[in-house]
């Protein structure tokens, strides 16, 4: 029974190192894109057309 105890307090301790640092990759500008915004209006719309036909 105490291993499971040991294991619940180390996945949460787990979890919440993962959130601590995705936390902090968010606050330090890890996930912005200053660049992709203002050249998408370059980028062509790729349309998908049916080739197949019913016969």
């Amino acid at each position: 029974m105490s291993v499971i105890f040991m294991l619940i307090g180390i996945s949460i301790s787990v979890a919440l190192i993962f959130l601590g640092v995705f936390i902090w990759s968010v606050r330090n500008g890890q996930y912005d894109d200053s660049y992709t915004p203002s050249i998408r209006i370059l980028f062509d719309d790729e349309v998908k057309q049916s080739t197949s036909k019913i016969k």
